[in-house]
């Protein structure tokens, strides 16, 4: 498996990527599936090419055969490490790349950006996603912030009771 940033050129990929992991039937064939809570999108071409044009902002992928297998985005936001977009292929979940990428992108995170904590949005009751979160050394900080509700870019909701949890890390010389 190979680390690398992405370009304009991994737009498409990126899409299929980050749709097939959370979004509709293909991606009930991982854990991270949100098709029970939501519908639509989770990711568009606008957004992607603002976060890799953007400065302090990557999205790093995980590849192997010229194939996409995982991808996470991070960027300084309010002052602080963001960690988000984070999807492995629903084939390759279990086998220890999200855990690599993580990682990766802690380390990246604090060496390049200069970060000494990061955080990330999750829906609240996706307690399994949580937990995953946890036993990597985020905690919940208790911070909720409500779903967007109509603007469709974030997908259609199924549900009206969604709201995001902010985790965070610190991130020292040991952590990432």
């Amino acid at each position: 498996m190979h680390l690398r940033t992405a370009t304009h050129a991994d737009i498409p990929a990126l899409i299929e990527l980050v749709t097939s992991a959370y979004r509709g039937e293909a991606s009930r064939q991982g854990w991270t599936t949100e098709a029970d809570l939501l519908d639509g999108q989770r990711i568009d071409e606008t957004m992607l090419r603002a976060d890799i044009d953007r400065p302090q902002s990557l999205i790093l992928v995980a590849e192997r055969d010229r194939g996409l297998l995982a991808c996470a985005h991070i960027a300084i936001e309010d002052g602080d490490g963001y960690f988000g977009m984070f999807s492995v292929a629903p084939g390759a979940q279990g086998d220890g790349i999200g855990k690599t990428v993580l990682s990766a992108c802690e380390r990246l995170a604090r060496d390049t950006l200069g970060c000494t904590r990061l955080r990330m949005t999750v829906i609240d009751c996706r307690e399994e996603l949580i937990a995953y979160y946890e036993r990597r050394g985020y905690r919940r900080t208790g911070i909720k912030k409500p779903f967007p509700y109509g603007d469709p870019r974030y997908g259609l909701p199924k549900r009206g009771d969604l709201r995001f949890e902010i985790l965070e890390k610190q991130l020292d010389g040991d952590s990432a």
